[in-house]
């Protein structure tokens, strides 16, 4: 029987709650960190977004702090998520890029992580939804014990998918075992050559509900072709319509859980990745096509979390951060009229590029803060990064951090409250390549490299010579200013090179 759970809806929230020392265990907040997928800038409300509606979205930001500078480590998801655990930057690690559906696990048990540390804070750490770092350490059973994973890098429970919507094995995780398995339909995944006779995109298109427009043309599971081969787990496979709801319940039901002790949730939504395939009680509501529908099961999504603490009593209890793991994208590998829907709305809003660029649109993402009672309500330019989230949280909880860990992790936990207007001194985004930020000048040093990624038709942002923007003046990066400024651009570049090859760019 195909898993099926309808009527629940999915959000991200961070919530910490220390426990010990001596305090009372409601002293400081449970932590919730609502982490979607692919949401721009200009994508909700409160940044701007007129023809999408985002309530829930537009509630956090009414009710706690919105960052206009925050930003991903990186303009995709493997590597930004690998950031935001460790506490470091994921170019530092050969083997951090996107990720197959197959990869071994890319962080190493033992070391420092976020859930490690609030972990041994005290708290109940749990994931629910998207993890994208890759299981096990080498060939994977996908019938047996899957480790390590999760619960070998400081998180007490997990519920997850292996990897990205659009990859193989379409199926969910629980601990260390697939849900709802079959032990006489084995599943079997590859990355190479076909197995089993499952139909795929390119052979039988005719069985397609949404079709690709370039790759994602391998097995067919719910009617949708994905990236890689997969045979077996026809019990154990997801329908695609239900996954926000799936991803729901579980965080809701993870609160419920552990409501009377300190608990960190990462909720990590699928939405708004491909394929989009809202619930249908979302499909077609947003007047901007798909895309615009899954942002709204998203905000949705976020409305029920709140609603769970707001019943539960949580919600002063709580800090919740929500934010995304790069910036927007359209076409990202299925024809499903994304672009074509838009009816005037702007993903990055005023920035330039998005998903796969050096530019601002890859990086600069939404970053809401809420905490009542403690974070003002109100707008902050500070700098900040999700890398920053370690370190921070060290801070917040009394953690001392070892010796070696969170290299590129920073203390900015006054800015995440409110109380300085002042983030980190510089940033490095990342792309393929590398730049920099440091206060409003953004530095990208010349490089070889297409100007436009062709699947998805976005500015990469490389080019052949420097660039330099001053975006106080120019946020859309317009006008290279970098002739006009060479010393500014050598210092940066010799900075950046520094940061490179120090290994750290924490002290």
């Amino acid at each position: 029987m195909r898993l099926r759970m309808a009527g629940l809806a999915v959000v991200l929230f961070l919530v910490v709650v220390p426990r010990g020392g001596g305090a009372s265990a409601f002293d400081r907040p449970n932590i919730v960190l609502i982490y979607a997928d692919d949401l721009g800038y200009g994508d909700i409300g409160c940044y701007g977004a007129t023809r999408v509606r985002t309530p829930h979205l537009d509630r956090l930001a009414r009710e706690g702090l919105r960052f206009t500078d925050a930003h991903a480590p990186s303009s995709t998801c493997t590597p930004s998520r690998y950031a935001l655990l460790t506490g470091e930057y994921a170019w530092r690690r050969e083997g951090t890029g996107v990720l197959p559906g197959d990869a071994a696990l890319i962080i190493e048990p033992g070391r420092m992580t976020l859930p490690a540390m609030l972990r041994r804070a005290g708290y109940r750490t749990g994931v629910v939804g998207k993890w994208h770092l890759g299981l096990g350490a080498g060939s994977i059973d996908w019938s047996g014990k899957i480790s390590p994973g999760p619960l070998e890098v400081g998180f007490d429970e997990s519920f997850m998918m292996a990897a990205t919507g659009d990859r193989v094995p379409c199926v969910y995780i629980r601990g260390h075992r697939v849900v709802g398995l079959d032990p006489h339909d084995p599943i079997r995944v590859s990355y190479g050559k076909p197995i089993g006779d499952e139909p795929t995109g390119a052979a039988n298109p005719e069985r397609l509900k949404v079709k690709p427009s370039h790759g994602h043309d391998q097995t067919i599971v719910d009617g949708i072709s994905r990236i890689g081969y997969m045979s077996g787990g026809r019990s154990a496979r997801w329908v695609d319509e239900d996954m926000a709801d799936v991803f729901t319940r579980e965080a809701i039901t993870f609160i419920e859980r552990h409501r009377t002790e300190p608990f960190f949730l990462d909720f990590a939504t699928h939405d708004i990745h491909v394929p989009r395939v809202p619930h249908p009680r979302f499909a077609g509501r947003s007047g901007c096509g798909v895309r615009g529908d899954v942002i709204q099961e998203l905000d949705w999504c976020v409305g029920q979390v709140l609603e769970a603490l707001d019943k539960r009593k949580l919600t002063a209890r709580t800090l919740i951060i929500f934010t995304s793991d790069n910036g927007p994208v359209v076409d990202d590998g299925y024809a499903d009229g994304a672009i074509r829907d838009l009816n005037g709305h702007r993903p990055a809003g005023p920035l330039r590029g998005g998903k796969y660029s050096l530019f601002e649109g890859g990086t600069r993402v939404p970053f809401l803060v809420r905490w009542p009672g403690r974070v003002r309500p109100g707008v902050s330019d500070a700098l900040v990064n999700q890398v920053d989230l370690l370190a921070s949280f060290a801070s917040l909880t009394g953690q001392a951090l070892p010796e070696g860990s969170a290299p590129d992790s920073f203390d900015i936990l006054p800015a995440l409250l409110g109380e300085s207007r002042t983030g980190r001194d510089h940033s490095v985004h990342h792309s393929g390549r590398l730049a920099l930020r440091e206060g409003p000048w953004k530095y990208i040093p010349a490089g070889p490299g297409p100007a436009v990624q062709r699947n998805t038709a976005t500015e990469t942002g490389i080019a052949p010579v420097d660039q330099l923007f001053d975006l106080s003046q120019d946020l859309g990066e317009t006008k290279n200013v970098a002739t006009e400024h060479p010393d500014r651009v050598r210092a940066m570049a010799t900075r950046l090179r520094t940061i490179r090859e120090a290994g750290r760019s924490r002290p």
